[in-house]
């Protein structure tokens, strides 16, 4: 017994909802919902078939089983929706983690409470799947019954199974694709085990089959195949129905884009059930049965086709996974990778304009004449005017057709075929699938052409809605027309053969044909027709006056099926929806007429003279758009809505408005997310897109999408603007508002709001907002990592220290944004965009050994007074060349334009040179494996050069040098000694690439030495801060100051005991499982075991170049003395000796110095060698400078001596002889603790004392 409720309190009760918490208190921010439109149906699926007492009673029958057939099929359409619109429901249900969960049960009770309904759904789905099927097949059987098969099969008929196979094909591809259905099954199956709820048998093994059905792909049609390989001749049959779709395919025998594509995909999944154990589809094509050629010409011109909703398929994936496709492989061109020109929109753009401007010139003449200035609206016209508003009502749909098809099948294949970064060089290598799918797999004349195209779709909608009730009028006009014309007039010879001739059966379908649709004169068929009587019209002719009508019918008449009701006036539904029934009557019949089958050994068709054959199959196919163009009012809005255009989001001419309210919903003052009348003003902007006859999924798909990643990108800006804010320096700041330059921080929003978000219900959906605007942040943190390391990697290694603050910015982005969503880790997003996942380097790692490489070594000069690193005067080779960084918004670097400004001025101070702060930074970034590769990559540029150029020009510049030089006395006095020196040394001085190329090789080497210094150096800082930061927590405390009468020991374990509490591993020993205190341990030795702690890689460095200076040239002949050469010039050190008087010489005015050519790298190179060579003592001994400067130093003499100063010579010959012995001290420093390990027993060499010549001679 039902209750009565009164309005009031069902309101009142409405009201009470939105009191309700919710489950996770979401801030309301959704629009009230919109109203509910009704719209009536009246497809009466063939329930009028007994009202046709007058047709033939095999198609009174046959229309039974098109009516349950029919039924089954919208079944199957429901489950293909739902399997469609399936989400996983136990992704948002708790799950039980142990066994020993207090609420385990409760939990588990839930689970079946929530998904028991939709295993339900997935029951009767299978349960459905079976009984199709078996329906399936049954009809199949009796059809391939051996007398069935010589019996006539309607073409309406065979196109219903057609749609069965396209059913069957639907449902298992959305079955196969959808994880969640199998991922729901599987967690309800689980909780119903544990609580026992299926305890009989029979649920156990019906569970069972469900368990088995959802996991085998491709159940579906492996069931059909098998039941379908047991009917004798079933191939016959399904050649029959590819036979249909292929000529109704090749004559353009469809007028949607969904009824084109139904025909291709049963061409190939019928190929595919063909093709098998049993029967073999190339026999069938060598028997001529069917024409594979003509398929393969139809697949290779469509590749790939809408398989439902925005899910797409492959048609050759059918002939790929047939049978024999193997062994005929060569037969098939649409198998193998090509792209296809019809879905080069762009090629295709020029005739879908001209069709456009021909048409839309057409119907405008009409439209002028009959709806602008209303002449003819009441007017009576006649048949030809009539018939030529009918051939321009279906010439636009058919444009609509054509180019929504056009669009649907360029938006299938490119989401099938994403582009890559390759193809595209504006796509990421980070880019999504979808995005690759959509957002950049379109050229900007592809967008464009999507606009133009829609815009024309839709365009050409509102023209034809304009004139919907002259069409109307003239649809039904042409068509009462055409079927009396044909009833009355056409039938009659026919029909007057057929009664002289004896036919019965062809009287009986022809006077069947008659009655089902004539409506005579005079309400009856005039007794005294010859042709009822198989005579000749007289000489005068027999006159039949066919009437003209579009009037409407009454109840009884729509019950009883007049044929007035076919033609309703008004464009009504109850006329368009009846006429189905007596249009299916007809056709078929007429079918009958002209089959090559009739069940008897003679057919029908061979009674009927060619010319009426030919009528009548002429008239069969004109009517077959009939039905369509009665149901006009429906038509062009199905399509022009995008219900079935399917065109991408982004590319809609309707983006352009949701880009409208996307701007005036997010850009007011104070960043709030609605403008000032909120939700109100939201609804009626969705209610103002319905408007414009936008469907519900368009609009979700365009304006929430654009929503979104319009919202993201503020979200991101805005959060990156925060971080870039708080990291900014304050004194800076401070600086800059001294001067009036206000640099502000980032008005507050109600970001937050949104981020909570997680169940916003839009047109029947909940969606996850914050879900969504994750996606989209990540992607965008992704890019804003990628374009930091981009915009290093176009310009020098100076840049190095803006980078790491880049990176900074965005850490603290992520960790801000992290409050309120779900990102990767930080680290993780930075190994990806640096390219550093599996590899055991990155992309900055190998930006700084290219920098190094091509730009360091060569230019730059080391300056030991200042520490750095500068550009060199005169550059001896080009400055590489990089490639440009791409222009990006504001927010993917520092945040903001301002914010760009400001750290550009701040880092602009790191620009000009390579120093300490530089050497921190590559440490931080590169950490230890990125600084052992760089090095290990430094050793080889080392090596090549010390064995390869440095090498040839010693031994030239050793052949140049005079054989033997001795130390002049002292008493020659410093010019004496200058000039014998200059000339001692003229051909080094002169010789030309002295000061070129083979000073600029050993500045590279010196470089390369000082940069592994330096870095080591860095790194031992940084260790160093690393461990007394971990101090407290490894146990190492300093020591303490005590006073006087105190003991250390009392206050250290004091003190011990005061910080025991943070010492690490004691307290997970303690309390933590094994594997923890493994990991604690590691990580206890891995932070104390620092190179810094004893370690030194610049020590290995030195013995790795010592091991490349093997060649005897370095180290000269054994001495003649047994002991060392004294004045041989033979040994590196007395070469080099020779090279450092050259670089001592004075230079002229407008001249630059060896410091501003090649910096301090000049003299650690030729130091390092001596050292490494063991020649430090004979170079201190022997140097030509040392020896000058020693005696100027004496003798105190200031001459000219060939033009060369002595003592701004002797200054600068002091100069260089601080820093080598400064290069020598650290060299040694490092050199001693090699030998020290190396050797812990000093070996001394004896010596004879030397001999005088008389006494050698006497001896």
């Amino acid at each position: 017994m039902t209750t009565h409720v009164t309005l009031e309190d069902a309101l009142s009760n409405v009201d009470l909802l939105e009191e309700l918490p919710l489950p996770d208190q979401q801030p309301c921010i959704e629009p009230p919902p919109s109203s509910i439109m009704y719209q009536a149906n009246f497809d009466t699926n063939f329930e009028d078939r007994n009202a046709f007492v007058t047709g033939i009673a095999r198609y009174i029958e046959q229309a039974t089983v098109h009516s349950s057939m029919n039924e089954m099929l919208e079944e199957g359409h429901e489950y293909a929706v739902m399997l469609y619109t399936w989400r996983s429901c136990s992704r948002a249900i708790p799950q039980v983690k142990c066994n020993e969960q207090p609420n385990r049960v409760e939990i588990y009770e839930k689970t079946v409470e929530v998904l028991e309904p939709e295993v339900t759904k997935l029951m009767k789905f299978m349960y459905f799947q079976r009984k199709a099927i078996e329906r399936f097949c049954s009809e199949v059987k009796r059809l391939c019954h051996a007398e069935r098969r010589k019996d006539f099969v309607s073409e309406a008929y065979l196109l219903t199974l057609g749609k069965f196979i396209n059913m069957f094909a639907v449902l298992d591809e959305l079955k196969n694709m959808k994880c969640s259905v199998k991922n729901d099954h599987s967690a309800y199956k689980r909780a119903a085990q544990f609580l026992r709820k299926m305890a009989d048998p029979q649920s156990i093994q019906e569970s069972q089959n469900l368990s088995m059905f959802l996991a085998n792909h491709n159940r579906i049609t492996q069931c059909l195949h098998q039941q379908l390989e047991v009917i004798p001749g079933y191939e016959e049959l399904l050649a029959d129905i590819v036979n249909i779709c292929v000529d109704y395919y090749e004559n353009k025998m469809y007028l949607t884009p969904s009824e084109k594509h139904m025909l291709l995909k049963v061409m190939g999944f019928g190929l595919y059930l063909m093709d098998g154990n049993v029967s073999n589809v190339y026999k069938l094509d060598a028997k001529k049965r069917i024409n594979l050629s003509k398929i393969d010409k139809f697949f290779k011109q469509l590749q790939v086709v809408p398989l439902f909703g925005d899910m797409q398929i492959e048609l050759a994936r059918y002939i790929k996974t047939s049978a024999h496709y193997e062994e005929n492989k060569s037969k098939w061109t649409c198998t193998q990778s090509s792209i296809s020109p019809q879905y080069n929109i762009c090629e295709q753009m020029v005739q879908i304009r001209d069709d456009h401007i021909r048409f839309i010139s057409e119907l405008a003449r009409y439209s002028n004449s009959e709806v602008v200035t209303g002449s003819g609206l009441d007017s009576q016209k006649s048949d030809e005017e009539y018939r030529e508003l009918f051939d321009l009502a279906l010439r636009g749909l058919q444009l609509l057709s054509k180019w929504s098809a056009h669009v649907m099948e360029v938006y299938s294949w490119k989401l099938v075929h994403p582009t890559d970064k390759f193809c595209n060089k504006d796509c990421p290598g980070t880019a999504e699938e979808y995005e690759r799918a959509t957002r950049y797999n379109y050229t900007s004349e592809e967008k464009f052409a999507f606009v133009e195209v829609i815009a024309m779709i839709k365009g050409l909608q509102v023209l034809m809605g304009r004139m919907e009730s002259v069409f109307n009028q003239a649809i039904r006009n042409t068509i009462y027309a055409a079927l009396q014309d044909f009833a009355q007039v056409t039938l009659r010879e026919p029909l007057r053969q057929a009664v002289r001739k004896k036919k019965n059966v062809l009287i009986s379908v022809l006077q069947a044909i008659r009655k089902t649709i004539c409506d005579w004169e005079g309400g009856r068929e005039p007794p005294n027709d010859p042709c009822l009587r198989g005579e000749k019209d007289p000489k005068g002719g027999f006159d039949i006056k066919v009437p003209r009508r579009a009037v409407g019918p009454s109840s009884t008449q729509a019950c009883q099926w007049s044929p007035r009701a076919l033609f309703h006036p008004t464009g009504g539904t109850q006329g368009r929806r009846g006429c189905r029934s007596l249009l299916y009557m007809v056709r078929t019949m007429l079918e009958s007429l002209i089959a090559d089958k009739s069940g008897s050994k003679k057919t029908l068709r061979s009674s009927l003279d060619g010319p009426i054959v030919l009528a009548i199959e002429d008239f069969h196919k004109q009517s077959f758009f009939f039905t369509h163009l009665l149901n006009i009012s429906g038509e062009p809005q199905g399509r022009a809505r995008g219900r079935r255009t399917g065109a991408p989001i982004s590319w809609s001419d309707r983006s352009c408005q949701a880009r409208s309210c996307k701007e005036t919903w997010w850009s007011t003052p104070g960043g709030t997310f609605l403008p000032p009348r909120g939700k109100h003003t939201l609804s009626r902007r969705f209610q103002k897109l319905r408007k414009a006859r936008l469907s519900p999924a368009i609009l979700v798909n365009l304006c929430f999408d654009q929503f979104v990643y319009k919202l993201a990108d503020q979200i991101f800006a805005y959060y990156k603007a925060m971080a870039g804010s708080v990291l900014l320096d304050k004194r800076f700041r401070a600086e800059c508002k001294n001067y009036g330059v206000i640099i502000p921080y980032p008005p507050s929003n109600r970001y937050e709001t949104l981020l909570k978000q997680r169940h916003v219900q839009l047109l029947g959906r909940s969606i996850d907002l914050n879900r969504l605007i994750t996606q989209r942040i990540s992607a965008a943190m992704y890019k804003s990592l990628d374009q930091a390391i981009s915009r290093f990697e176009s310009e020098d290694l100076t840049s190095i220290v803006e980078l790491e603050w880049l990176l900074e910015i965005n850490r603290l982005t992520h960790r801000l944004l992290c409050k309120h969503m779900t990102l990767d880790s930080f680290d993780a997003m930075f190994r990806e965009a640096n390219h550093n996942v599996s590899a055991p380097y990155g992309r900055i790692t190998l930006h700084v050994f290219w920098e190094l490489n091509f730009d360091f070594l060569p230019n730059y000069c080391y300056n030991g007074s200042t520490n750095r690193f500068v550009r060199t005067a005169i550059p001896f080779t080009q400055e590489p060349q990089r490639d440009k960084p791409a222009n990006v918004q504001p927010y993917y670097l520092y945040g903001s334009k301002p914010l760009n400004i400001a750290y550009s001025h701040i880092y602009s101070s790191y620009r000009n040179f390579v120093g300490p702060p530089h050497f921190k930074t590559i440490c931080r970034l590169l950490g230890y494996q990125g600084i052992a590769v760089v090095m290990e990559e430094l050793l080889k540029i080392v090596k090549s050069l010390l064995q390869g150029t440095i090498l040839q020009y010693v031994k030239t510049l050793i052949e140049v040098m005079p054989k033997i030089c001795r130390l002049p006395r002292h008493e020659y006095g410093s010019p004496g000694i200058l000039e014998f020196f200059h000339h001692q040394l003229k051909d080094i001085i002169e010789y030309a690439e002295l000061k070129t190329d083979v000073f600029q090789s050993l500045r590279e080497v010196g470089n390369a030495i000082l940069f592994c210094l330096l870095i080591e150096q860095a790194l031992s800082q940084e260790e160093v801060c690393d461990l007394l930061h971990a101090a407290p927590f490894q146990n190492i405390l300093p020591r303490v100051y005590i006073k006087e009468g105190e003991r250390l020991e009392v206050r250290m374990k004091r003190l011990e005991a005061k910080y025991a509490p943070l010492h690490l591993v004691p307290l997970i020993e303690r309390l933590g499982t094994p594997q923890q205190i493994a990991i604690a341990r590691e990580g206890d030795l891995l932070t104390k075991e620092r190179l810094c702690c004893g370690l030194s890689m610049f020590e290995v460095i030195l013995t790795r170049i010592r091991s490349y200076l093997q060649d005897p040239i370095w180290r000269g002949p054994p001495p003649t003395n047994g002991v060392m050469h004294v004045d041989e010039c033979v040994e590196f050190h007395r070469l080099w000796s020779a090279m450092q008087f050259v670089y001592c010489i004075p230079v002229g005015t407008n001249e630059f110095t060896a410091e501003q050519c090649f910096g301090d790298g000049l003299n650690w190179a030729g130091c390092s060698i001596i050292v490494l060579l063991g020649q430090q003592r004979r170079f201190d001994l022997f140097d030509f400078c040392y020896h000058l400067l020693k005696v100027q130093r004496q003798d105190g003499k200031d001459e000219i001596i060939k033009n060369v100063p002595l003592k701004k010579m002797a200054d600068r010959i002091r100069k260089y002889q601080i820093l080598n012995n400064e290069v020598f001290a650290i060299l040694n420093k490092y050199m001693k603790s090699v030998e020290t390990d190396s050797s812990t027993v000093e070996h001394v060499r004896c010596f004879q004392p030397p001999i005088h010549q008389s006494l050698a001679t006497t001896c």
